[in-house]
């Protein structure tokens, strides 16, 4: 059964991805106009879309592909990613996709990051600005390779302070780095959204990311739930699950656009993606539909939800024709899932 559930893991990230390809950037508003309430299937980026435009029904985008990109980094070096070696693939994967004319490259923390490491920068410094959703868009392959524990949370800042290396981008990653690994070893949903929390307070000691008393020294506390005196990420993840777990799809895509967010901030998409599984937690397909139809950063919050959701249910849960889309993509997700869980069982 692990291998169906780490299987579901990347093709459920990549299936997000796909979905939400065409209307990243696109305001809820806009997704409505042109697709109705909650799309119906794989679309084409609309023309003159600002990244996507050209790229055909059931593309994947950056998400996808730094996933499988991280995936054979851990896989090579056994479970262990080196930070230099990192930086230098994610600096040759942005070379390749402009050499390809796409507009789809690194985002800006990552960006940032690489460049100073390959000027010099130590590792442990480079991220240290970077707190949007890189890190946690890409993490999946560590939650596939590492069962839950401090060994998994070790792997989850390996892998992503090079490039977001702050409290608020850490407690993401690690968020949905542990929902994907308790979905591995069997959990529901609803398990895995509370193991994700108990990561993401794991990996935010920062006091300034903090809410005490009301105060709000990392200046997000318009961003926060009433009374939050926790890690960003960890309260807001158990607000919105609360708030949405009743409500209908459409009422749930209402309230994290409005509430939640859906930009590129951490403390933005990550807490949505969770809503969406929240929302939908018995069906994959549809809760993928559904955070493609945000908007904003549909794409990532559809690949992170498609990851948890799909390392819950296991790969057979979402439709063999959107299975068969992403293996025409020629990425070979179903080998690369097989050698992450071989990592998860070494001695």
């Amino acid at each position: 059964m692990g291998d169906k559930r780490a299987r579901g893991a990347l093709y459920g990230l990549a299936i997000g991805d796909a979905l939400g390809m065409p209307t990243q950037l696109l305001t809820r508003v806009e997704v409505i106009e042109r697709w109705g309430l909650v799309l119906s299937g794989f679309e084409p980026a609309p023309p003159g879309h600002p990244i996507a435009d050209g790229m055909p029904a059931g593309a994947v985008t950056d998400d996808t592909e730094q996933a499988v990109l991280l995936a054979r980094a851990l896989v090579a070096g056994r479970g262990e990613v080196d930070p230099h070696a990192w930086a230098s693939a994610l600096a040759g994967w942005e070379r390749d996709m402009a050499a390809r004319g796409s507009l789809d490259l690194l985002g800006p923390s990552t960006r940032r990051a690489v460049a100073a490491i390959l000027d010099g920068v130590p590792p442990s410094e480079a991220g240290l600005h970077g707190d949007t959703n890189g890190a946690a868009m890409r993490i999946a392959p560590v939650g596939i390779a590492f069962p839950p524990g401090p060994a998994l949370l070790a792997h989850v800042w390996q892998a992503s302070m090079v490039t977001h290396n702050t409290p608020v981008a850490l407690s993401g990653a690690a968020a949905v780095a542990a929902a994907v690994s308790a979905g591995i070893d069997g959990a529901s949903v609803p398990e895995a959204i509370a193991a994700a929390v108990e990561a993401a307070r794991a990996l935010d000691s920062d006091p300034g990311s903090r809410l005490p008393d009301g105060a709000d020294p990392a200046g997000l506390g318009a961003m926060a739930p009433p009374g939050a005196r926790d890690s960003i990420v960890a309260s807001r993840i158990e607000w919105v699950v609360d708030e949405v777990r009743d409500a209908t799809a459409e009422e749930a895509a209402d309230f994290i656009v409005e509430w939640a967010g859906t930009s590129l901030a951490t403390h933005e998409s990550v807490p949505a993606a969770f809503a969406v599984l929240a929302a939908v937690p018995g069906d994959p397909w549809q809760a993928c539909l559904l955070a493609a139809s945000l908007g904003g950063d549909s794409d990532t919050i559809a690949a992170m939800a498609g990851a948890i959701a799909g390392a819950c249910h296991g790969v057979s849960a979402f439709p063999p024709a959107a299975v068969a889309q992403m293996d025409a993509n020629g990425l070979d997700l179903a080998s690369l899932a097989d050698a992450l869980l071989a990592l998860r069982s070494r001695p």
